[in-house]
């Protein structure tokens, strides 16, 4: 996070941003000096949402800036400004249109972000001065949402399998983690026969990671991050614009790493296990073929329908396992299906779960937080789209109808039906630059988790 959020001093130190609406101007001007009230006139301002403009004091340095609000947006109010305004300490001045200054902070946070690992930004963010105890709770949230965002930004060549292992051991040193890892034919020999079947034609190994953290006689939170380090499609290859961000395909586990950095931060009273597995679907003298027929750890026999539907293989595996541990609450979020970006578009995450309450109530935080998610059903009847005419089931079918249903519902396959389930099927990227959301990486219903599992074990 850097120093895009700080603590607030003296206000003298800090430079007054006041929110305004066409609504308000009017007032906030008459209370302007004459000098400023020119400006005003003379650069046209309107108080249009996103507009800004810094007015000067008498010996010409900034003093104030007003800004342009939507009041139904607080998360984008102040997203723009900190890559806009001079570089200083600024803070959110009482007498303009109350906001949210939670999200709207956030918003500022998120929208100061760049990806550095190749390129310097052309300039540091301006930083905003929050009162000590809301810095203290959002700069868990910050750190984490750049957390996602690197790793979906870092190609594959910095980041395959085992580099995404690293993370998660650099993450389990830091909160006195255990981290457990099976690599290439181990996971054979520990009855992880898919993500080895997925995986095994890279020559990057596959592997799956495994970090738990917690008390024993605390309840159990099992979370799974599809990592999928990149995407060829496999035999059923992409196209060149499919291929183009595959990258990203590893997003979910990004999500999974932060959130798990998130409750052992809080020190939330779980018995926490993250389980990445982690592949590249690669071509080669090993790949997997259409007509395959691969076990799993649940002992489903499953035919290889279309070698582009990886991610619910070798999650289907690590959902098996963690499903042995009986978790209190079992979580899975991957990038899985383009149905479902075909459905909600890029912005909301599809939410499945058997769990009506739970659902809704993850439903009602993600507004809240400013990080919707939209829940589609497990429409049971679908469950003949991936069947087979040998093999327990298929991994797809040949409709296209209903993607992302299907896919949720072939994961349930792995899960009993006593565990309670969520499963997120994300997009994890932003397509364009938005107030507070850059172009590329993206952290999508990570907050709202995160407050969900504050709500129920904090």
């Amino acid at each position: 996070m850097s120093a895009v959020l700080i603590p607030a001093a003296s206000e003298r130190d800090e430079i007054a941003i006041e929110a305004v609406t066409a609504e308000t101007l009017d007032a906030v001007r008459a209370r302007l000096p004459a000098a400023q009230r020119q400006w005003l006139a003379d650069c046209g301002f309107t108080a249009a949402p996103g507009r800004w403009i810094g007015l000067p004091d008498a010996q010409g340095r900034l003093e104030r800036v007003l800004v342009g609000v939507d009041r139904r947006e607080p998360f984008a109010a102040l997203a723009e400004l900190p890559q806009a305004l001079p570089i200083g300490r600024y803070r959110l001045d009482e007498a303009g249109v109350p906001l949210e200054l939670r999200l709207a902070a956030l918003g500022w946070a998120l929208g100061a972000y760049r990806f550095r690992l190749y390129r310097k930004p052309s300039r540091e963010p301006a930083a905003l001065a929050l009162p000590a105890e809301l810095l203290g709770q959002l700069a868990p949230l910050v750190d984490a949402s750049y957390l996602v965002r690197d790793l979906v930004n870092t190609p594959t060549e910095e980041l395959g399998p085992a580099e995404l292992a690293l993370d998660i051991e650099r993450l389990a040193d830091m909160h006195q983690a255990r981290v457990r890892t099976w690599v290439g034919d181990d996971l054979l020999a520990a009855g992880f026969p898919a993500i080895h079947a997925v995986g095994r034609a890279s020559h990057r190994p596959p592997r799956l990671i495994e970090l738990s953290w917690g008390e024993e006689a605390d309840p159990g939170l099992v979370i799974v991050g599809k990592g999928v380090c990149f995407d060829t499609g496999g035999l059923d290859l992409k196209s060149a614009d499919g291929m183009r961000n595959m990258k990203k395909d590893m997003g979910g586990a990004a999500h999974a790493i932060a959130l798990a950095a998130l409750v052992m931060h809080a020190r939330l009273p779980v018995r926490l296990s993250l389980l990445v597995p982690a592949v590249e679907n690669a071509i080669g003298p090993q790949a997997l073929r259409p007509g395959d027929v691969i076990a799993t750890r649940a002992g489903f026999r499953v035919e290889i329908d279309n070698t582009d539907a990886e991610g619910r293989l070798i999650l289907a595996d690590a959902l098996a396992y963690g499903a042995e541990q009986r978790p209190d609450l079992l979580i899975d979020i991957a990038t899985l299906t383009g149905a479902a970006r075909v459905a909600l578009g890029p912005d909301l995450p599809a939410l499945f779960s058997r769990e009506d309450a739970l659902a809704e109530r993850l439903v009602a935080i993600g507004r809240a937080q400013a990080d919707p998610l939209w829940r589609l059903p497990l429409w049971q009847p679908y469950r003949r789209l991936f069947d087979s005419q040998v093999a327990d089931f298929a991994n797809g079918g040949p409709s296209r109808h209903a993607g992302a249903i299907v896919a949720a519902l072939y994961l349930e396959r792995f899960v009993p039906a006593e565990v309670p389930w969520l499963h997120l099927d994300t997009y994890a990227w932003n397509d364009t630059d938005r107030p507070g959301r850059p172009r590329g990486g993206e952290a999508q219903g990570l907050r709202a988790l995160f407050a969900l599992l504050e709500e129920r074990y904090g």
